[in-house]
């Protein structure tokens, strides 16, 4: 029986009358496919809430016909096309929709599924009042609206929109591996990859938005394995000249001469960047700009999108000094570093806030969205771009601008544009909520980004860059309240001011984990006695190690070029995501075994002649319990923490360690804490060299501290690793 490849048809109710209370009845939804669903499941949100409907709640049967499709002659009178329905359970909303998304797995065997198998499609029901008659469209509604007077100047509020571009080396040692699923993956994307974008942005020019684009971030693995596509005619030729539209795109500009298509400052291997070293994040984004200018004709933007989202402010002095003067951010971190931050309990998906992060002034704006999925409350007045710092262990004050990419309304553009997200009333939310608080400032007047995969589903749709930004930019014409622009076209007209410099809290974009400050998604099973995410990292550390001592030493060496490859591709994030399947987990040991044994005659030389020029290399802390004596998770609840921690870490120099300290800095002065050696961790992938695996037992009741690990080898080289902070209850 073939698997199925899309959804043909989704049948559910329109609207639903509602009681007072807001309760709503049961109703049906019925599914047809074009092959069986191993897994099918919908996931019902409405108020902040979700409910999973799977199982045997979803009833599946084969159907012949072509009645059973709106697609002229999809089916045909052929066999194999499946209906699925269910009965979605009567419930209560306070808001006016219920969302809807329905999806399945591609294989057979869950176990083995990743992000890309998984296929999405979206659906909505509107909520009314029984007896209560609708409003007038929103659309013309709003179009007779002029912006309000604050200030002196007309309150706006100002957003964006970025699209990510992504798909990793399916094997880490050969980047031109190739199979049939590889063939359907690419080839059922021809149009984000192509054409897509530049018709979205099309629409904005010839729409006379006069400041509006799209930014765009490519990996660079995305880009060559498109361009061997090109080369070798493979997805049935469907890529060659594939990146004509988007050079083309390139050259159009904004009233003001900036890029109306904007290809963002990237990592080229799409690392997660608070966890790879300084020297590494800024060869990635070095080597993506390059490949930037010779693929596309353009210059790479001086914003950086970082994989994942995933922003730490250590990896500032390194962006810096890849020229990057702007980075994208998810907006909850923001909110949570803030001293007052309404902590929206279990429902939000992370831990209360460290207080060691929340050093920035409270606000009183606080907003909860109506008619979005929204688990917590947003501050308008704190979605503005400004500059954050990070303070390093010797006192230096490094900073650049961060430019907050709003997490809830995001989403819901993730799910397709202007077809899944109610711009008008989503954003007019905001824009009250900025009238009635009087918390407007024309100099640095609201502005956020809405960021999305550009291809995967609802948000890298056809109707996403068609129909549905043709229905945006119509908007927008006639609502002056609210401005499409570039970040750069933003910056040039209201840059922050450099003087106030804010803190952000770690962290990720929702989709992975919630996102949380330890970037636990890529720690997974840390709490078992064997974890493959922490055995991928220990490899990876001992094999950084490897590589930079010997670019170091011998920057010359003929074996370095393959080894620095084989390493940035070794630090691709996807491979600690799809944690407990062997193809992933094994990937990072493969690249590193590979590498080491073609630099590893050369790195024993170098130790045995005394040439070891490097201290060890220390990979980022994490401690556990995330918040000492605050809060943990328990069973669908959160439970008291331990005021006992540890702090973990990974560490590694070929010429051995001589010790490794925890420097604690707290009101109480400086202390310095033996580290304990474990050895190296017991890896199950086969590696032939792993870091060493370290603890150190945190003090109870320090309060608020900074902290870094200092690590000696045996050559008396000293590496001081990042300054960190925490609250220790």
């Amino acid at each position: 029986m073939p698997l199925f490849t899309r959804f043909l048809r989704i049948e559910c109710p329109s609207r639903l009358e509602t009681a007072a209370d807001g309760t709503y009845p049961a109703f049906q939804v019925s599914i047809v496919a074009d092959g069986e669903i191993p897994f099918p499941q919908i996931i019902l949100r409405a108020s902040g809430r979700e409910v999973l409907i799977n199982g045997e709640a979803i009833n599946g049967e084969a159907i012949v016909g072509a009645e059973e499709t709106s697609e002229p002659g999809a089916l045909g009178g052929a066999s194999g096309y499946w209906r699925y329905q269910a009965t979605l359970p009567a419930g209560s909303a306070s808001g006016e929709r219920l969302d809807l998304q329905i999806e399945g797995c591609r294989r057979a065997d869950i176990g083995q599924a990743g992000g890309g198998d998984w296929i999405k499609t979206f659906a909505e029901v509107r909520l009314e009042r029984s007896g209560v008659q609708p409003g007038p469209a929103s659309l013309s509604a709003r179009a007779q609206i002029q912006p309000a007077q604050r200030n002196g100047a007309e309150v706006k509020i100002y957003f964006g929109i970025h699209k990510h571009m992504h798909q990793p080396y399916y094997d880490t040692t050969n980047p031109d591996y190739w199979d049939g699923e590889k063939d359907e993956i690419f080839g059922s994307r021809g149009g984000n990859y192509t054409d897509f974008v530049p018709a979205a942005v099309r629409q904005y020019r010839d729409g006379g938005l006069a400041h509006a684009g799209l930014s765009t971030s490519w990996s660079g693995t995305l880009i060559e394995q498109l361009e061997r596509c090109a080369e070798l005619g493979r997805c049935g030729g469907r890529f060659s000249g594939w990146n004509g539209a988007l050079r083309e795109m390139a050259s159009a500009k904004t009233a003001l001469g900036n890029p109306r298509l904007l290809f963002s400052a990237f990592g080229f291997y799409h690392p997660l960047m608070p966890l790879i070293p300084h020297r590494d994040i800024v060869r990635n984004i070095q080597l993506h700009r390059d490949l930037i200018q010779r693929v596309f004709g353009a210059e790479a933007s001086r914003v950086l999108f970082p994989p994942e989202t995933a922003f730490h402010v250590r990896m500032i002095p390194a962006l810096v000094e890849a020229g990057v003067e702007a980075v994208i951010y998810d907006s909850i971190h923001r909110f949570r570093a803030c001293k007052d931050y309404p902590y929206a309990g279990i429902e939000e998906g992370m831990l209360p806030p460290n207080p060691a992060d929340q050093t920035n002034p409270p606000v009183d704006d606080w907003l909860q969205l109506h008619n979005i999925w929204a688990a917590s409350k947003i501050s308008p007045s704190l979605l503005r771009p400004e500059y954050v710092g990070y303070e390093d262990a010797e006192g230096r004050l490094h900073k650049l601008i961060a430019i907050p990419a709003e997490r809830y309304i995001g989403n819901e553009d993730a799910r397709g544009g202007f077809g899944a997200l109610q711009y008008p009333d989503v954003l007019g939310q905001l824009y009250q909520q900025i009238l009635d608080t009087g918390r407007f400032d024309p100099k640095h007047p609201p502005f956020f980004l809405l960021h999305s995969d550009g291809d995967n589903h609802g948000g890298g749709a056809d109707s996403y860059y068609h129909h549905n930004t043709c229905q945006l930019v119509d908007w927008l014409k006639r609502d002056p309240r609210f401005e499409l622009t570039t970040a750069e076209d933003y910056l040039q007209r209201f840059p922050p001011d450099p003087t106030q410099v804010a803190h952000l809290e770690p962290g990720s974009w929702a989709g992975a984990d919630n996102g949380d400050p330890q970037f636990m998604k890529w720690f997974s099973r840390y709490d078992q006695p064997y974890s493959p995410d922490l055995n991928s990292w220990a490899v990876l550390t001992a094999f950084q190690d490897r590589v930079h001592t010997l670019e170091d030493s011998e920057p010359e060496h003929p074996a370095l070029a393959e080894a620095i490859r084989l390493l940035l591709t070794a630090e691709t994030s996807c491979y600690w995501y799809w944690t407990g399947q062997t193809g992933w987990d094994q990937q990072v040991t493969n690249a590193a075994n590979l590498g080491l044994s073609r630099i590893g005659k050369a790195i024993d030389a170098l130790v045995a002649a005394g040439q070891d020029r490097r201290g060890p290399t220390i990979f980022p802390a994490w401690v556990t319990p995330e918040n000492p004596g605050g809060k943990r998770w328990g069973q669908g609840c959160l439970l008291d923490a331990p005021g006992e921690a540890v702090l973990h870490s990974f560490v590694a120099d070929c010429s051995g360690l001589k010790r490794v300290e925890l420097v604690l800095r707290s009101d109480a002065g400086e202390q310095r804490l033996s580290m304990q050696d474990h050895g190296p961790y017991p890896s199950q992938t086969g590696a032939a060299l792993i870091a060493n695996y370290l603890t150190a037992q945190l003090p109870v009741g320090a309060g608020d501290c900074r902290y870094f690990i200092e690590a000696e080898d045996q050559c008396g080289h000293v590496t001081r690793g990042s300054l960190e902070r925490i609250f220790l209850a």
